[in-house]
């Protein structure tokens, strides 16, 4: 169970070779070792991840997981909950897919759709039933300022991230009577493998950066950040440009 000041004993990675979600897991092993769950495809990615934490003192168990395998998700978190109760699932996974080809390529499109969007509510739901059951802890969703208006430039990744961050809002709402909080983080450009080789935008930011926000999120049961935090003021501005506006913007 998290502690009087958020510090937890139990953390699930949903999405467990996620650059955003392994940094968040050592910045709350920092303060204690845990028992940490990586839900991920097997191969060496995972393996280091593992073994990084492990020498950081942590417990560490590997489930295979793979986000467009909707029907196996029930169980997948099933498994992370047989060693006892999660204290933090952090919902990690996720494409940014190639956003030309996303409007042109039906199966691209389909994909990113199902990443994103279908398979990140298949685990909330599953997610939201064990928290129920167990009557506390977070769950966080990483979620993207690209869902707050969509872009041209990436307006299918934009979508289907608005579309997981209007179901988590959502739920939010409905675990919030049984004792668990659901934190939406909102991160900005962030410099990662997903990123690499493009220009980086305004307020670019890190990995770690990013888990430093949802380390405070948590403990301070905050329900929706931003990293870094003025990007909350960059988008409130961007939503009420008027289109013929806010299409000639170099974003």
């Amino acid at each position: 169970m998290i502690d009087a000041v958020g510090n937890p004993q139990s953390i699930l990675l949903l999405g467990g070779t996620s650059e955003i979600g392994l940094a968040t897991v050592r910045a709350f092993a920092a303060d204690r070792a845990l028992r940490v769950v990586l839900a991920a495809r097997p191969g060496p990615r995972l393996d280091a991840a593992r073994t990084e934490l492990e020498r950081l003192g942590c417990g560490v168990e590997t489930v295979e997981f793979d986000a467009t395998k909707l029907d196996t998700h029930a169980d997948v978190v099933k498994q992370a909950f047989a060693g006892g109760d999660i204290d933090v699932a952090v919902v990690a996974f996720g494409l940014l897919g190639d956003n030309e080809r996303g409007w042109t390529d039906v199966e691209h499109a389909v994909e990113l759709a199902q990443v994103n969007y279908t398979a990140t509510v298949s685990t909330g739901v599953a997610l939201a039933e064990r928290f129920r059951e167990q009557g506390h802890g977070s769950i966080v969703a990483i979620s993207s300022v690209a869902g707050e208006r969509a872009r041209r430039s990436n307006f299918v990744y934009g979508s289907t991230k608005a579309g997981m961050d209007a179901f988590y809002t959502g739920l939010t709402e409905a675990l919030r009577e049984h004792g668990v909080t659901v934190t939406i983080v909102r991160p900005g450009f962030v410099h990662s493998k997903m990123t690499e080789g493009m220009d980086p935008a305004p307020l670019a930011t890190t990995p770690q950066a990013v888990a430093d926000v949802v380390v405070d999120a948590v403990r301070n049961r905050k329900e929706l950040v931003w990293a870094p935090a003025p990007m909350r003021f960059v988008m409130s501005a961007l939503r009420h440009v008027p289109r013929p506006i806010f299409r000639k913007l170099p974003i």
